[in-house]
């Protein structure tokens, strides 16, 4: 089923849910009942059957009526294999489990109404429970299915003494009653530690309220309860378990009996509750059983009647409300009232009521909500059997759970208490003047503890007594509170922290429907949507704009999660618009200056943020009638904005502030200040105040290091967007240009941060490098340019300081295409600027973090990115064609490498190129082609974080000689990788291409001279050399150069084995390894190579380490038998022998005779020792 939620954005979202249409696996289930029989002595067939079983009936849960139809032949199915005397043991077992989950699923009461209940079922079921051992932990569904059964069996309407018979047999020994077998079977039950207990406590509400039971057993059983309670001490799980059974029985027992019958006993067992003090229990289960008997304690003492006092709006048949008179409905209205009165003067209320009452409320105030809930039900419970006048205490008793002396606990409790009041018609109108302000507190109810904050399920119950209040009340009761409440939740659905809370506040207001069309519940899931979009809509209705603008001010720009305060600055500044003036006149003078110098910190934060989203948004306001943002604010405002950062410095505040946690809060907001003030162009050109901003800007980043980790990046980004905009709106003249003092200042000590010993230092130098206007490096180009090409020249040679490369390199891109090379970006220094970042794509530094170079590259392809189609766009003409070559290949190389997130990067980049029409990439080699193998539609269908997606277009790149090297480069590392699917993908693709060349002399030619290149290239560099060696390796054993082994002394095997010589001097493993395997898949060239690699391999028998010596044997008897033409016929059997039983792991002298003697059959010359060195 397709829901359509509403409006998102202009977009409509669609949500598809689950929701079942009926029972479809009938067929399924009757045949795995069926199967029953057959499976239940096989105990893997018997658990089959049962998950399947389990699986099926789960889908279930949420819909279990749709089961109702087949619930009746599914458990006499069942039930039939349990009646028969001819079922195993195994089989009625496996039985009882079945009937337990459909139990599960359907609940306990619909399932107990499906069990027979005839006379003659009491004996069979009575005899079975007796013979089951309450100990046994595998059969406990067994128990719990005949206890419900039991129970059914208890409503036979005889007397069960008439089901005795002859109690005396043979005259040798008497029988036990019926009822007294029932009953010893229900408090051993009542006692067990596993569900079978809960089963009990129905048997006993069953039983014991039987006519023939209750006069004989009741007062015994009751004793018996008390006994049991009052002897425990809960110290243990297991007298935990029997507390609760018995709780459990007597509260359902007081639930299903007759008052007559149950009232002279509430007085005794409300004692014992009451000296058993579990309300301070540590077990939830036990104070919630005990608020639930009391509750029924009271229920008892108290008759059983409809409060005539009660509030009722209409009547509950829609007939009667369409049919009756207005006339007719209050008179007997009036009748009723009055009938009730004269029997509320007769009536007294027990004094145990008022300790019920007690013991209720403090449940209200209980940790754990399930307590709570049932608590709050109580209260509705008996308040509704109460005299006016007691009712009105318990209520205001209620209300006193509402003090901010009480914790969110009683908060919650009362709110749960006054939903069920007001639902149940018990909270008078007269009431509501008290209680809807509560309520309104209750909606923004926010608690800080710790390092999180506690309230949100007071929320959401505020939200459940909104609800209450909607359907319990007409209309004209609610009018005086309406407005009030609209607002309340509003701001709660669009303003809360908690999603839940979001989505039970979106009710029905005033505009409901529109409000709710872009409200609805879906729209507020996402916190962000709600602050910056939803907010917008809902403050254009005049009632809603200023309540939501002052919710903002007093309750989130102060609050406790950072994430919350910023949301709310942006939604002041989008809801600026709605309410200028009172923003200019009330909100920035007489809240938000007073709180910016403040001494809490979490509201300076928040004011001070706010000003500067205000202020600019109240610029944008004016630009559109033509006036400044001084226009609209007071010169009063003005200097008091200025002025903020002043405060703080000549403050006692300044070390708190500035410095610690304090200053990772404060520097960004006065940075985010100093960039909106700058864009709103207020008149602070050459006053002194921009010179203290500035400071701040030039302090932060030489501070950078005393601030927590999470924040760092996050003040980096706020001062460079800060230095940017003072700098262009204050450091540049009438001319344009900027102030040479100024300019020369800022350049030299940004490039003196280039060389700081902090690593967050030189980022934030080089990220304030990049932000600078045009105008302000102007004439300084070429030597920020040399600064931060020898930054990065220098701290990648000595593998440091790779955040602050990444930092560099991204600066490289805000440069601009025209004038002088001391100026601009042009034809003279292009070369060497895009040099700088080519060469920056083979960063590889790694560290314990892992592939940090990778941070470089990812920044240097963005950089080549903008700085290609900025140049295409404005000068195509200083692009020359070995530069365009360059990129595309090296984004080809990484597009072909391993790491899923870089390689989308790169791919990403170069379908952008090579598709960009605005501007057109000029001199992109093999266009033609390339736009052959990546039509227009892959740069949205092609998913390049998919290895199975990628490679196979990346291969393809194989064929173009341009492209070969960069590419084979970049797939080497992914063939030759770990992560196995990058490995399958990368290796699969290219070995189609290959497969497709293998026969073509010369493409397979140049293919081979390409891969030599790259491992002459590449020898000392391990990073490649290894996964070279490991993509070979394949290639041999696919036979892919089968064309060049038939020539004698092929000069690929030779230059292959002269390259992999060097590598036996490693002291690298798996490179050594990588090696051997290679050396074996050589041995497939003919001629005197041959020779040559046998020699190498009888080399690394011998080799210092045990584990090359033992995968050199391993692999060497591989090797011959694949290719069985390398030796003698008459000494293979004797060469595999030797290689197989040798020990090659032992001590290197005892091995050298074996490997002497290989030599010799091989026709290998010997070979000295390998020193622990190498050779």
């Amino acid at each position: 089923l397709v829901l359509l939620s509403g409006q998102t954005t202009g977009e409509h979202a669609i949500v598809k849910t689950c929701v079942l249409g009926g029972f479809s696996e009938s067929g399924e289930t009757k045949t795995l009942i069926s199967s029953l029989p057959e499976v239940h002595g096989d105990q893997r067939a018997r658990e089959g059957a049962m998950e399947k079983f389990r699986v099926i009936m789960d889908r279930y849960q949420e819909q279990p009526h749709l089961l109702d139809p087949h619930l009746e032949w599914m458990t006499k199915m069942l039930l039939d294999f349990t009646r028969s005397e001819n079922s195993p043991a195994s089989l009625v077992h496996l039985s009882f489990k079945f009937l337990y989950v459909i139990c599960k699923v359907r609940s306990y009461k619909v399932f107990m109404q499906l069990l027979p209940h005839e006379v003659a079922d009491v004996h069979p079921v009575l005899e079975l429970i007796s013979r089951q051992d309450p100990e046994d932990l595998e059969t406990w569904e067994t128990r719990y299915i005949l206890l419900l059964w039991l129970s059914m069996g208890c409503l036979i309407p005889f007397d069960l003494y008439r089901l005795d018979g002859h109690l005396e047999s043979e005259g040798v020994r008497i029988r036990e009653p019926i009822m007294e077998r029932i009953l010893t079977v229900a408090k051993t039950y009542l006692l067990v530690g596993d569900s079978p207990r809960n089963a009990a406590s129905v048997l006993v509400s069953k039983f014991m309220t039987r006519p023939d039971v209750k006069q004989k057993c009741l007062g015994d059983f009751l004793d018996w309860s008390l006994a049991a309670v009052s002897r425990t001490n809960a110290q243990s799980m297991r007298e935990i378990m029997e507390l609760d059974g018995v709780l459990q029985s007597l509260a359902k027992l007081f639930k299903h009996g007759k008052r007559d019958d149950l009232l002279q006993y509430a007085p005794v067992v409300l004692r014992c509750l009451e000296q058993k003090r579990l309300s301070e229990s540590s077990e939830a289960k036990l104070r919630k059983i005990n608020v639930k008997l009391i509750q029924r304690l009271g229920l008892t003492f108290l008759k059983p009647r409809l409060a005539a006092w009660r509030y009722q709006r209409g009547s509950r048949s829609l007939t009667a409300n369409l049919t009756a008179t207005h006339a007719a409905g209050a008179a007997g209205a009036a009748a009723a009232e009055k009938e009730m009165q004269e029997e509320d003067e007769d009536y007294d209320i027990p004094e145990e009521v008022e300790t019920v009452i007690e013991d209720l409320l403090i449940g209200l105030k209980d940790k754990e909500t399930v307590v709570r809930w049932s608590a709050a039900k109580g209260i509705g419970r008996v308040t509704g059997r109460l005299p006016k006048e007691l009712a009105d205490d318990v209520v205001g008793s209620v209300l006193d759970c509402f003090s901010f002396q009480e914790t969110d606990n009683a908060w919650h409790g009362g709110c749960l208490a006054l939903a069920e009041l007001g639902r149940r018609g018990l909270l008078l109108p007269s009431r509501l003047t008290d209680v809807v302000p509560l309520i309104i507190k209750s909606l923004t109810y926010d608690e800080k503890r710790g390092a999180c904050s506690v309230g949100s399920n007071v929320r959401d119950a505020a939200c459940y007594v909104c609800w209450s209040f909607s359907r319990a009340y007409e209309p004209k009761e609610l009018q005086p509170f309406v407005t009030q409440i609209a607002r309340a939740m509003l701001i709660t659905a669009v303003f809360d922290r908690n999603v839940n809370c979001r989505r039970a506040a979106s009710g029905t207001f005033p505009h409901g429907i529109d409000i709710l069309t872009a409200a609805d519940y879906f729209s507020v899931g996402k916190i962000s949507n709600c602050y910056l979009n939803i907010s917008v809509y809902i403050a254009s209705f005049p009632e809603y704009t200023k309540s939501m603008i002052d919710h903002l001010i007093s309750r989130k720009i102060n609050h406790w999660d950072s994430a919350i305060r910023e949301l709310a600055t942006k939604a002041l500044h989008n809801l600026t618009p709605q309410a200028p003036d009172y923003m200019a006149t009330t909100v920035i003078p007489k809240d938000l200056l007073t709180t910016a110098v403040g001494v809490d910190l979490h509201g300076r934060h928040g004011a001070i943020l706010a000003c500067g989203e205000i202020t600019h948004a109240l610029y944008k306001v004016a630009l559109q009638t033509n006036r400044t943002v001084v226009d609209i604010i007071s010169p009063e405002c003005v200097d008091a904005l200025k002025n903020i950062h002043n405060v703080v410095i000549t403050s006692f505040f300044f070390l708190i502030f500035y410095r610690g946690f304090g200053g990772g809060l404060m520097r960004p907001a006065i940075c985010s200040l100093i960039e909106k003030l700058s864009l709103s162009k207020m008149p602070f050109k050459s006053d002194p105040i921009i010179a203290g901003w500035q400071w701040i800007i030039d302090d932060t980043i030489k501070n950078l290091h005393l601030f927590s980790s999470g924040r760092k990046g996050g003040i980096i980004d706020d001062v460079v967007t800060a230095l940017s905009a003072l700098c262009e709106e204050y450091y540049q003249d009438e001319t344009n240009q900027a102030d040479a003092e100024i300019q020369d200042a800022l350049i030299s000590q940004y490039l003196e941060g280039l060389n700081s010993s902090l690593l967050l230092t030189r980022c934030g130098s080089a990220r304030a490098l990049g932000c600078l206007p045009r105008f302000m490096i102007h004439n300084k180009l070429k030597q920020v340019f040399e600064g931060l090409e020898h930054m990065c020249a220098v701290s990648q040679k000595e593998g440091k300081f790779t955040e602050a490369r990444r930092d560099a390199v991204a600066s490289v891109a805000g440069v601009r295409p025209d004038g002088g090379p001391d100026s601009v970006l042009c034809s003279e220094n292009i070369a060497e600027v895009m040099g700088f970042l080519l060469s920056s794509l083979n960063d590889y530094t790694s560290d314990s973090r892992g592939d940090v170079g990778a941070w470089v590259r990812k920044a240097a392809m963005t950089s080549l990115k903008e700085l290609i189609l900025m140049v295409a766009s404005s000068a195509p003409e200083i692009l020359s064609s070995n530069l365009v070559k360059s990129t595309m290949c090296c984004l080809a190389q990484q597009a072909a490498e391993k790491i899923d997130h870089y390689r989308a990067h790169a791919g990403n980049i170069f379908l952008l190129l090579l598709h960009s029409t605005q501007p057109v990439v000029p001199h992109i080699p093999h266009k033609e082609e390339l736009l052959n193998i990546f039509p227009v539609e892959t740069i949205t269908s092609l998913n390049w974080n998919a290895p199975s997606q990628a490679f196979k277009y990346i291969a393809q790149l194989l064929g173009l000689p341009e492209y070969q090297y960069h590419t084979l480069l970049g797939l080497s590392v992914s063939v030759g990788g770990i992560t196995e699917s990058t490995v399958h993908h990368s290796s699969q693709s290219l070995f189609v291409f290959l497969k497709g060349i293998q026969n073509d002399r010369d493409a397979l030619t140049q293919f081979a001279q390409t891969l030599l290149r790259i491992f002459r290239d590449n020898r000392h560099n391990d990073r490649v050399s290894v996964s070279l060696l490991k993509m070979l390796s394949q290639m041999l054993a696919n036979n892919i150069f089968e064309i060049f082994t038939k020539e004698e002394d092929h000069w690929v095997c030779l230059e292959l084995l002269d390259l992999c010589k060097e590598f036996r001097r490693s002291k690298d493993v798996n490179k050594l390894c990588a090696c051997i395997d290679v050396f074996c898949g050589l041995i497939q060239f003919q001629g005197d190579v041959r020779k040559k690699v046998l020699s190498q391999l009888l080399l690394m028998l011998c080799h210092s380490f045990p584990v090359i010596r033992k995968a050199t044997s391993s692999k060497m008897y591989e090797m011959l038998l694949t290719y069985d033409d390398v030796t003698d016929p008459d000494v293979l059997d004797d060469v595999m022998t030797l290689l197989s039983d040798t020990e090659w792991d032992k001590n290197i002298t005892e091995v050298r005779s074996h490997r002497n003697q290989l030599c010799d059959w091989l026709g290998v010359p010997r070979k000295p020792l390998l020193s622990p060195q190498g050779r």
